[in-house]
């Protein structure tokens, strides 16, 4: 630990230096000051550094209900601010006692600064989050169970967000007030052991402290930040992946998926959890990697829609879809087409179908009609013992969908064409016949917003 004569120089040098990095030099910030010591240190060491900056600096305080000597607590500040010629502006909030109370506090706090910050036109807003928070926060998140994305604690930087002090111990911050001469409230709630992160400040980090003969906070906050730009790193290759793999009706291509390295898999998984709105966490995870591997559908928690969410990928798709429902007793009702002119909606898949006589316009599909067409043409959807007719001969529907990996989801939505003697003559998107007799008409089929299309062409 620095000397106090030391800390004097040091700390609004390195806060100096933080600034710069930060590219607020010509800058203008809007600091978070609670009155406690991490914040009243961010205060007088930004007064002290502003000018060779040429930073714009203003301050914020807020009392947010809870206990009375609040309101003396951020008079000081506006004492203290005045006294460094930065203005200072008030900020009352109410949040009452409670579960939660932490979170609900920090919520409300940061809308509040961030609505200041638009109001006043200030470039961000500044907290002072020091090396000992980071150093616990890890810690809490290792024991609770994280990844390496929790493992980065707390970061740096955020939109209109920064904390130049994430590099400073609290002992740093300490020994700059006292050198000073600036005293400092502690807050009660900071050593109350009702809370997790008051036990691991004043229980766990002295203890680990001791055992390895050297202050720990500043190596574990050292760690944290080297996660956070490997997170970075690997975050970006998992968008990169993400765009390379993704399909148009959704889903992830299944081999290309098996094919990536597990910290890239975990992560591409993870978004399209997330897409879907189903639960993320580790148990997910792991369920969902083994259904990767294995090819068997798993359940997923969370989602909206009813009936819940399951994860499949057979036909070379990964995607997240909602179980199935029982089917309806009765199919839906045909689409019949008379001849030219005729146009409807498929009841069931929201295909729509016109005859004509021109060619479908530009992204819109279309089947060629020779004159040798058995009238009325029927539009419905799939039924058992459904064959198709080509150069090989006859096949089952069922094998042709399944070849082209249509997801097993989206068969009984797919518009099937059959002639007057029930002959199919095309699934669009999917499979269609030939013919080589001369071209009469065309029959136009688009698709809905939610539908099939995105395939594999034919």
């Amino acid at each position: 630990m620095p000397s106090i004569g030391d800390a004097s120089v040091l700390f609004p040098t390195a806060l100096r230096e933080s600034y710069r990095q930060l590219g607020l030099v010509g800058g203008s910030v809007l600091l978070a000051v609670s009155g406690g010591a991490d914040s009243t240190a961010l205060l007088v060491g930004t007064a002290r550094v502003r000018e060779s900056l040429a930073l714009r600096v203003e301050v914020a305080t807020l009392d947010h209900g809870l206990r009375p000597e609040a309101q003396a607590e951020v008079q000081a500040v506006a004492r203290l601010a005045t006294q460094w010629g930065l203005p200072c502006h008030v900020l009352p909030l109410r949040v009452s006692p409670g579960p939660g109370v932490e979170a609900r506090a920090r919520e409300a706090r940061y809308a509040a600064l961030e609505a200041l910050r638009r109001e006043r036109g200030l470039q961000v807003v500044a907290t002072a989050h020091t090396a000992s928070d980071q150093a616990e926060t890890l810690l809490m998140r290792l024991v609770r169970g994280t990844a390496l994305k929790g493992a980065a604690g707390i970061h740096r930087t955020r939109a209109f967000l920064v904390r130049p002090l994430l590099e400073r111990t609290r002992e740093e911050v300490e020994a700059f007030l006292a050198g000073e001469g600036v005293s400092f409230v502690t807050d009660p709630m900071n050593k109350d052991p009702a809370f997790f992160r008051t036990r691991v400040r004043h229980e766990v980090l002295p203890v680990l402290a001791r055992a390895a003969g050297f202050p720990v906070a500043p190596r574990l906050a050292a760690f944290a930040r080297l996660a956070a730009e490997d997170e970075a790193l690997l975050s970006g290759l998992a968008d990169g992946a993400w765009g390379r793999l993704s399909l148009p009706d959704g889903s992830l291509d299944a081999v290309g998926v098996r094919a990536l390295e597990p910290p890239l898999r975990r992560r591409v998984l993870a978004r399209l959890l997330s897409e879907a709105g189903a639960e993320v966490d580790e148990a997910s995870l792991a369920r969902v990697l083994r259904a990767v591997e294995t090819g068997r559908p798993v359940t997923l928690g969370g989602g909206q829609a009813r009936g819940g969410l399951q994860l499949r990928t057979a036909g070379g798709r990964v995607r997240c879809v909602r179980r199935e429902a029982p089917a309806p007793a009765e199919p839906p009702s045909p689409l019949v087409l008379a001849g030219e002119g005729a146009s409807g909606v498929q009841p069931g898949t929201g295909w729509t179908f016109t005859v004509a006589a021109a060619p479908p316009p530009p992204g819109t599909l279309g089947l060629p009609l020779p004159e040798e067409t058995r009238w009325p043409l029927t539009v419905r959807t799939r039924r058992p013992g459904d064959r198709v007719r080509g150069p090989a001969g006859s096949r089952k529907l069922q094998d042709v969908l399944v070849d082209r990996r249509v997801p097993a989801e989206r068969r009984d939505l797919l518009p099937v064409v059959t002639d007057a003697e029930q002959t199919v003559l095309w699934v669009p998107d999917v499979w269609n016949s030939t013919s080589e007799a001369a071209v009469r008409l065309f029959l136009w089929a688009s698709a809905p917003a939610t539908s099939v299309a995105g395939l594999p062409p034919l």
